[in-house]
């Protein structure tokens, strides 16, 4: 059988490509920055494409760090965090998750929002995934930890975010990943790489 790659020399598969010989084929012309907050910064471009066309691109830089955590209880229970995501005009349920500022530690970042978001304290941190959350648009890069061994305490999120914390067993999160009920990609992501850690016996 033929793949798709077969029928598209220009995209023809190579496994023997060094990523050390790869240079950005894109051209920038001119870089123009159009809005800026605490979060975010957006710039519009003009650039010449790998095809030798001129064309426009919008990116979306991120000032923080994203960092998300699944905590697993010794009977493999796990906690999640609902909330209504205003850009998605949906209510969604995800890990543990939030910014953390570039200058500081990731994993001491991800262990404060797992104790606002669920009150959750943990004595074992295991990093689990590196990943880019939208490569078309945005730089932003995101790190993901498992944390075990845990101590239950209070939550305490902050003023902007309206919070419900739901405890399951983490096999019925897996679930809520494949049947479309959970579509956080850091979420989505995180939980199918500790489903294979565990399945592995590695967590």
């Amino acid at each position: 059988m033929r793949s798709v790659w077969d029928c598209c020399p220009k995209h023809s598969a190579n496994s023997n490509i060094r990523m050390e010989e790869i240079t950005n084929p894109w051209k920038t012309i001119s870089n123009i920055e159009v809005y800026d907050n605490p979060w975010i910064v957006v710039t519009h471009r003009e650039v010449i494409t790998p095809g030798d066309t001129p064309g426009i691109y919008g990116k979306v830089h991120f000032k923080n760090l994203a960092v998300g955590v699944i905590p697993l209880d010794e009977e493999f229970n796990t906690w999640i965090v609902g909330q209504y995501r205003y850009t998605l005009d949906e209510y969604s349920w995800e890990i543990p998750e939030g910014g953390a500022p570039l200058e500081d530690s990731a994993i001491e970042s991800a262990k404060r929002e797992l104790k606002e978001e669920t009150g959750i304290i943990a004595e074992k941190w295991t990093q689990v995934i590196e990943l880019t959350t939208s490569n078309s648009v945005t730089d932003e890069r995101a790190i993901c930890y498992v944390a075990q061994n845990l101590s239950l305490g209070k939550s305490s999120p902050e003023d902007s975010e309206d919070l419900k914390i739901r405890k399951l067993p983490f096999e019925k999160l897996v679930g809520m990943v494949m049947s479309g009920e959970i579509t956080d990609a850091m979420s989505v992501s995180t939980i199918l790489k500790v489903k294979l850690l565990i399945d592995q016996g590695k967590l």
